[in-house]
């Protein structure tokens, strides 16, 4: 279950992320109450699930989920560069984020 919660967490932080750029630094209202929303709600996730998990994996799984979600949102709604070395990249985290999941431990 703490591993959902990163998960879900590292999904809203893709949300904040986006809104932030959308916000055109806080002068727009929406953005600007959107951000608020998903980061209360991703750093409040994350931080109900680190007491049960490890910091050094849960905190590499949420900001690789934010981080390949932020760039690929980018790509696919914001006209975001595309590239074979960023879509591999991209991948590796993606992968990294797998590995790391697999190898966190619960107390």
């Amino acid at each position: 279950m703490a591993w959902l919660l990163v998960v879900v967490a590292g999904v809203l932080e893709t949300g904040f992320a986006v809104c932030l750029k959308l916000s055109h630094g806080f002068t727009r209202l929406w953005p600007t109450v959107a951000f608020c929303v998903f980061a209360l709600g991703s750093f409040g996730l994350l931080t109900l699930s680190l007491k049960k998990l490890d910091v050094g994996p849960a905190y590499a799984v949420w900001t690789g989920i934010g981080a390949a979600g932020t760039a690929i949102y980018g790509m696919i709604f914001l006209g975001d560069l595309v590239s074979t070395l960023k879509i591999v990249s991209i991948s590796f985290v993606i992968f990294g984020v797998i590995g790391l999941q697999l190898s966190g431990s619960a107390h």
